[in-house]
C-alpha cells in the first residue's frame, strides 16, 4: 500500500521593523494554492519535495501553499485564516502516514509571535505522535524550543546566496520517506549561540567565516550515523525570546551525539562572531570614494532597505548623496514610492514633473525629498528573474517609471519587489554595466547576480528596518546577553533542545 504524506506551508520572513503587517493580500499578491493547485508546483522546495515523493511512490495529499515576499510581522486575523484553512484540510486528510512542511523559519505573528511553533504545535496535536513530521527551513531561520519539539527533523538551505531551495525539497523529502520505509530513525538537537549579526557576512561561498562553518557542518554528515546537519544564522530583524545562531544535527537514533555535534557547532560560531559583525559608511562617505575609482559600476549597498528582509524599499539615503554629488555619467537607484509612481504616469514618457519622492510607504525611516526630473520610461512593472529563489517567476512592480534627475536615473515603482539582480533595472532600458554608481538594496544576492560586473562595493550605514549594523536595533522581547550588544558572555554555553528519538 502506498504511503500517504500531506504536503502544506505558510511561507515568508517577518520583520519587527517594517512599517505595516503582512496580510492576506500579500499572499494572494505572490502565491496562494489550495488542494490540487500545490500539485502543479514545479520549482522551489515544493517542487523539489514533489519529484521525490512521486519517485518514491509516495501519495501526495495537498493541503495549502502560501507565501508572500517578506514583510512586516502577520496579522493575527491573516494567520489564523491561512493556519486554519491549512489545518481544515489536514484533518480531512486523516490518515495518514506522515507530513512535509516546507517553512522558512523566521515569521512572526501578531500576539501569537512565533509562526512555525505554533503551527507545528497544531499539527502534531491533531496528527498525533507517532505520524513523523518533517520541515524544512530557511538557513536564517529563529529555530525555537517549540519547533524542535513538535517535529521529527528539520533540515536547512546550505546555501546563501540561497540557490540550494530545490534540492532541499529533495532532501527533506527523501529524509522522510526513508523514515516511513523504516530505514532511519531520526534522533535530532538544536544547539544555540546568543549571536545576532547581519547576513552580509554570512556568505556560505569561501572565503568567510560562516562558509568554514557551513563547510564543517556539511562534513559532519559523512561521520557514520549522522543523517542530516545544518548551520543557522538567525534572521536579526525578528523581535523574539531566545533568538540566536547555532548548529542543528539528525543522527540515526543517538540523541547524544546529536546534541554533541550540534553544540560544537554553535560554540563555532561563537567563536567567530567578530568576523560576522558588519560595519558601515555613510552614503556621501562612499560616493565620495567611489569617485576616486576608475570606471564602474560602484554598488552602493543601501541594506538598511532592503525588500527581501521585510522593508518598504521606499529610502532615498543613498539617492540624496548621488544628487548632491558631482556626477559625470549615469547613476542608478530604485525608490518604492505609489504616489509618484502615479504622478509620472500621468504626467507621460517625456514630460518634466516636480514631485516629492521617498519614505511614504514607511516615514520613520526619513523625509522625503523635492526634486524635478523628466519622464523617461513608463512600465507595468512585470519582470522575469533570472536567477535565486524567484528564478523563473514574474515580479511585479506595478505602474513604474524612470525619472532622470541630472545624471541619475531613478527606477519609481509601485510595489516593492526582491532585488536579485538588476532584472528592475533592466526591465525599464536601463543599462546597467554603464553606469557609475548603482543603488543596491540586498546584502548578498548582488555577489552573484553583478558576480564579475562591479568594480567595488560599499555598505552604507543608514536608517531603516533592515540595518546591518545590529548593535543599533533597540530589541523589546530579545533579552540580553547577546552579541553585538555584549562583547562576551562569561562562562558561555549553548542552549539545547531535543526532540525524543522516534520507536522503533
Amino acid at each position: 500500500m502506498k504511503h500517504r504524506v500531506a504536503l502544506g506551508n505558510i511561507f515568508t520572513e517577518s520583520n519587527h521593523l517594517a512599517g505595516s503587517n503582512t496580510t492576506l493580500a500579500d499572499f494572494e499578491r505572490t502565491e496562494l494554492r489550495r488542494g490540487t493547485e500545490v500539485l502543479e508546483v514545479r520549482d522551489g522546495v515544493v517542487g523539489g519535495a514533489l519529484r521525490v515523493l512521486a519517485q518514491r511512490g509516495i501519495e501526495v495529499v495537498p493541503l495549502l501553499v502560501a507565501s508572500a515576499f517578506p514583510g512586516g510581522i502577520l496579522t493575527e486575523d491573516c494567520y489564523l485564516a491561512l493556519k486554519n484553512d491549512l489545518l481544515d484540510r489536514l484533518r480531512s486528510a486523516l490518515p495518514l502516514d506522515g507530513v512535509l512542511a516546507p517553512l522558512h523559519g523566521a515569521a512572526g505573528v501578531e500576539r501569537i509571535g512565533d509562526l512555525e511553533g505554533d503551527l507545528l504545535k497544531a499539527i502534531r496535536e491533531i496528527v498525533g505522535p507517532d505520524i513523523p513530521v518533517v520541515v524544512t527551513l530557511d538557513c536564517h531561520a529563529h529555530v525555537t524550543r517549540a519547533m524542535v519539539e513538535n517535529c521529527d527533523a528539520m533540515l536547512a538551505w546550505e546555501t546563501y546566496p540561497h540557490r540550494d531551495t530545490f534540492t532541499t525539497g529533495e532532501r527533506g523529502a527523501r529524509l522522510l520517506a526513508d523514515i516511513l520505509d523504516g530505514k532511519v530513525r531520526p534522533a535530532m538537537a538544536m544547539a544555540k549561540a546568543p549571536l545576532l549579526v547581519s547576513g552580509f557576512k554570512g556568505a556560505t561561498d569561501p572565503p568567510g567565516p560562516f562558509a568554514e562553518i557551513m563547510a564543517f557542518a556539511k562534513s559532519l554528515e559523512q561521520r557514520p550515523g549522522v543523517l542530516s546537519t545544518s548551520a543557522f544564522l538567525v534572521h536579526p530583524h525578528l523581535d523574539l525570546p531566545d533568538m540566536g545562531g547555532g548548529g542543528l544535527v539528525i543522527t540515526d537514533g543517538d540523541p547524544d551525539s546529536a546534541a554533541s555535534m550540534a553544540a560544537e557547532l554553535a560554540s563555532m560560531l561563537w567563536d567567530r562572531r567578530t568576523e560576522l559583525e558588519t560595519t558601515g559608511l555613510t552614503p556621501a562617505d562612499a560616493v565620495e570614494r567611489g569617485l576616486r575609482l576608475d570606471g564602474g559600476p560602484v554598488l552602493l549597498l543601501e541594506l538598511s532597505d532592503c525588500v527581501g528582509g521585510g522593508a518598504a524599499g521606499d529610502s532615498i539615503a543613498a539617492l540624496r548623496a548621488l544628487l548632491h554629488a558631482d556626477l559625470s555619467g549615469t547613476s542608478l537607484a530604485m525608490v518604492v514610492d505609489p504616489e509618484a509612481a502615479a504622478a509620472c504616469h500621468r504626467a507621460g514618457k517625456g514630460t518634466a514633473v516636480t514631485l516629492t519622492l521617498g519614505h511614504k510607504v514607511d516615514p520613520r525611516w526619513g523625509k522625503p525629498i523635492e526634486l524635478s526630473g523628466v519622464v523617461e520610461s513608463l512600465a507595468d512593472g512585470r519582470f522575469t528573474y533570472t536567477g535565486g529563489i524567484w528564478e523563473g517567476q514574474y515580479g511585479e512592480m506595478g505602474p513604474s517609471a524612470i525619472l532622470r534627475v541630472g545624471a541619475v536615473r531613478i527606477l519609481v515603482s509601485t510595489h516593492p519587489t526582491y532585488d536579485w539582480a538588476d532584472e528592475q533595472y533592466l526591465s525599464l532600458g536601463m543599462d546597467t554595466g554603464a553606469a557609475k554608481f548603482i543603488v543596491v538594496k540586498n546584502p548578498m544576492n548582488y555577489r552573484i547576480g553583478y558576480g564579475g560586473r562591479f568594480v567595488e562595493a560599499f555598505v552604507l550605514d543608514t536608517p531603516g528596518p533592515t540595518t546591518a549594523i545590529i548593535e543599533n536595533i533597540d530589541y523589546q522581547a530579545v533579552k540580553r546577553p547577546y552579541f553585538p550588544k555584549d562583547r562576551d558572555v562569561p562562562g558561555f554555553e549553548p542552549a539545547i533542545y531535543k526532540h525524543a528519538t522516534r520507536k522503533p
